[in-house]
């Protein structure tokens, strides 16, 4: 599955009213660590059907990285049935970031 690029107006439809869990992940064109993760991001995405990643940009969302309390990236964020389940600051490998989906 690919990752979807979501703002304000296509939020609740692919995250808050997800069939599926829902990773986040708040970033940023400018940060290094969060391109690193996006290669992982991306090979995950392929391999795994359980999980939709979406990817939101904090400069052009900055609402939605607020409401979330967003202080660093890269930042993903773990949502079933539209709530937070679980966090994560900064860069990680593929291992840990299959088993914080819970694979």
């Amino acid at each position: 599955m690919e990752i979807i690029n979501v703002g304000k107006d296509n939020f609740d439809k692919e995250v808050l009213n997800s069939e599926k869990k829902v990773l986040i992940d708040f970033n940023a064109n400018w940060c290094g660590p969060c391109r690193m993760l996006r290669r992982i991001l991306d090979e995950i995405s392929t391999e795994n059907n359980n999980v939709k990643i979406v990817s939101i940009n904090i400069d052009n969302e900055e609402d939605l990285a607020r409401e979330y309390g967003v202080m660093s990236i890269p930042c993903l964020v773990l949502v079933e049935k539209g709530q937070e389940i679980r966090r994560s600051v900064g860069l990680m490998p593929k291992e840990e970031v299959i088993k914080f989906i819970g694979e």
